[in-house]
């Protein structure tokens, strides 16, 4: 998450650095990392039912993957040398920063 907020604040500064090819990489090695580890968890006994959050998981899950696919987006236009919107970044941020406070109600309800 930390090297996605240092992605977002130097896509948001106005004369835009070169954002270094390596740490792109590994936010998204360490992010589709996260998604399988997650998927792996959620095959497990169920959590949350009793409060309510027993479909949180999956949810979260959803959320990250579509994540996943906005971050896909942003690559393939930085391989093609077109900049990033500010909204497919911002999409991804936020689809993103929901899979993160909709797991975190999963795991600690």
């Amino acid at each position: 998450m930390l090297a996605g907020s240092v992605l977002a604040a130097l896509h948001l500064i106005p004369e835009r650095p070169v954002v270094p090819a390596w740490l792109s990489g590994l936010h998204g090695l360490l992010a589709t990392g996260g998604l399988v580890v997650l998927v792996l968890a959620l095959r497990g006994p169920p959590r949350g039912t009793a409060s309510g959050a027993g479909s949180f998981g999956l949810i979260a899950a959803m959320l990250a993957a579509l994540a996943a696919i906005a971050g896909a987006a942003t690559l393939a236009a930085r391989v093609r040398k077109k900049p990033s919107t500010g909204v497919l970044v911002g999409v991804h941020a936020t689809l993103a920063v929901s899979a993160f406070v909709i797991l975190a109600a999963y795991v600690f309800a």
